[in-house]
């Protein structure tokens, strides 16, 4: 079946079931001065809210099957409200052309067999429900077989139900007790064996749920947080209900079904369960319009032409009233649809407002592309958004909202326009024809960029243009500084390595040679020798002194073993006393470990004057 016939038929069976609901109601209202056995429905406070909340069930079908047609939740609810609706309005039409009027309606008992016998279905949904909900399957193979339980209880309180329809044709309405002697002993050991059963798999299936919302995380966890509950409420109800007969019984069941609705509901509207949020945002934008356009036809047509005393005429008037407010009145119907189910989501208006404000107030760089990128997801709704800078040969991220983690860089192939990840548009932000970076908006695969956030897009890029202007400005002063301490580095290591390798090793060659000299002199020329000794002495010294030079520049020992032990053979050799406690530091990069030393050894100079 395709997406498109599934919809329909959820919609042609989902209206059948409201309707049928509804006829129910008036059936009800129509009989309610009637004597009726005690075992139907009559028109009180508890049936009639029975009713309106198995109204609910039908909607939800529809709902569900028009965003995800291939979910076995939205059929489940579909068939369940079918079934409930089709019960129900078998037993008011039955009870009116039986007892109330006998006679005045057609096949009175072939629809009170039709309401005997669909009374199954429903309790198997519920039990169903459990097991798949929200996904439409069980959380995992091994509960197969309770859904196949289920099913199997279900056939056979189906047959015992037959059975006792058959046998009741006569009576539908006779009590209980009857009933089951007409039905036989087949019928009562099905309905008995289903009784025991069915509470069983029911708790079983809220065990499963149970199961699944800890295993569950994020939104998920959030659909599941409300819903677990109310089913845990509404299994205990349900399964006291099989052995206690009590108004108060049906009456806090009524309840529980109630508030398991509103959990699904939270579920769609709050967390975003089955997409929901675009019908809602739809239907509150057009029921408020048909709520207001109503409410000035009422105001002109019947308050006004009750007042004056004419009618004639004041049908035009309402009309052109409503159609020269139409468009401005649906834009803030949407307005106030959007607030409602989207929260702060502003109109391109706003967000234009307030970017051009927060440029004219004193922010960073970096801190305006934030401000900007934020109020972009919130004027379309995106679920993220980001600006994108072009450095080099690639676009980086440098703004992102939501703000947590951060895409990779995306390369630049020539000047074409890059394919961004998941990104529903992607608009490139150009200044003076040179393309600087790009503004990308993430949004659900169910709605759509529109036209006006498509051209809010577009207007914000062509704003961004200046910024990311100063932002590659900035960017490339931030390359040339670190160039320059590149090159500042590269110098000092270049320095040490010579006089590492030329005047440091001449110096320690001199003084060999000078060694060499000191002692031949000694046997030979006495005198000279003290002199040699002296020239030995300085040459060392001028050596140690080359060293220090040759540390201070770029110390070997840096590059080698890293910060702790440059740090720690500086300080040792220092007038005062230090400590250095490295707690385990590793390695960093050479320009990060370089900035450091300098920095400390800076300060301990400063420390020992």
């Amino acid at each position: 079946m395709s997406s498109w016939t599934a919809r329909r038929l959820a919609w042609l069976v989902g209206i059948v079931s409201i309707v049928l609901l509804v006829a129910s109601i008036t059936f009800m209202f129509i009989d309610r001065r009637a004597r009726l056995p005690t075992n139907v429905g009559a028109w009180s406070a508890t049936d009639v809210f029975d009713m309106l909340v198995s109204v609910v069930v039908p909607i939800l079908g529809i709902v569900i099957v028009n965003k995800q047609p291939r979910n076995a939740i939205g059929w489940l609810f579909i068939s369940a409200g079918l079934a409930i609706a089709l019960a129900t309005f078998g037993q008011v039409y039955a009870v009116h052309a039986l007892i109330v009027e006998p006679g005045s309606l057609p096949a009175g008992r072939a629809m009170a067999w039709m309401s005997n016998v669909l009374w199954p279905f429903p309790l198997t949904a519920l039990v169903l429900l459990f097991l798949l909900f929200p996904t439409g399957h069980v959380v995992s193979p091994h509960w197969r077989p309770v859904a196949w339980l289920t099913w199997a209880i279900y056939l056979l309180l189906t047959v015992a139900a037959v059975v006792f329809a058959t046998a009741e044709w006569a009576d539908p309405f006779e009590d209980i007790e009857a009933a089951a002697r007409a039905g036989g002993t087949f019928a009562q050991t099905a309905i008995l064996i289903g009784a025991l059963a069915l509470p069983v798999v029911l708790l079983l299936s809220v065990v499963s749920l149970a199961i699944r919302f800890r295993r569950s995380t994020g939104d998920e966890r959030l659909q599941l947080k409300w819903f677990v509950s109310a089913a845990a409420v509404t299994a205990v109800t349900f399964s006291v209900g099989f052995f206690i007969d009590s108004r108060v019984v049906g009456v806090v069941t009524s309840l529980a079904l109630l508030g398991l609705n509103v959990a699904i509901g939270i579920a769609m509207v709050k967390h975003n369960l089955y997409d929901i949020d675009v019908i809602l945002n739809k239907a509150i934008a057009y029921g408020a319009l048909a709520v207001i356009f109503t409410a000035v036809y009422v105001l002109v047509v019947v308050v006004i032409g009750a007042v004056i005393g004419v009618t004639e005429g004041l049908s035009l008037v309402a009309t052109a009233i409503v159609a020269v407010a139409f468009q401005p009145i649906r834009r803030r119907a949407q307005h106030f649809a959007n607030r409602l189910v989207y929260g702060e989501r502003a109109t391109p208006y706003e967000v234009l407002s307030r970017f051009s404000e927060q440029v004219g107030e004193t922010y960073s760089g970096e801190d305006i592309l934030v401000r900007m990128v934020r109020l972009l997801a919130e004027g379309t709704g995106a679920s993220s958004a980001g600006v994108w800078l072009r450095v080099g040969d690639e676009f980086r991220p440098v703004a992102m909202w939501p703000t947590s983690g951060s895409p990779p860089s995306v390369p630049v192939i020539s000047d074409r326009i890059p394919t961004f990840e998941d990104a529903t548009t992607s608009v490139p932000v150009k200044h003076r024809g040179e393309l600087l970076g790009m503004l990308t908006v993430v949004k659900p695969p169910n709605e759509p960029l529109t036209p006006v956030e498509q051209t809010l897009v577009n207007d914000l890029a062509g704003q961004a243009a200046l910024l990311l202007a100063n932002s590659v400005l900035i960017e490339d002063l931030r390359a040339s500084r670190q160039r320059l301490v590149a090159a500042q580095d590269e110098e000092r290591r270049r320095l040490e390595r010579n006089l590492h390798d030329g005047a440091q090793q001449q110096l320690v060659a001199l003084g060999v040679q000078l060694g060499l000299a000191q002692r031949q002199a000694l046997r030979d020329a006495p005198d000279m020798a003290e002199t040699l000794e002296r020239l030995q002495v300085q040459t060392t010294d001028a050596l140690e002194n080359l060293r220090d030079l040759a540390r201070g520049v770029y110390p070997p020992l840096l590059a080698d073993q890293g910060l702790a032990a440059a740090i720690e053979a500086q300080s040792r050799r220092l007038t005062v006393p230090v400590r250095v406690e490295s707690d385990g530091i590793g390695r960093y990069p050479q320009e990060v470990e370089t900035a450091v030393y300098f920095c400390t050894l800076e300060a301990l100079q400063n420390a020992a004057k």
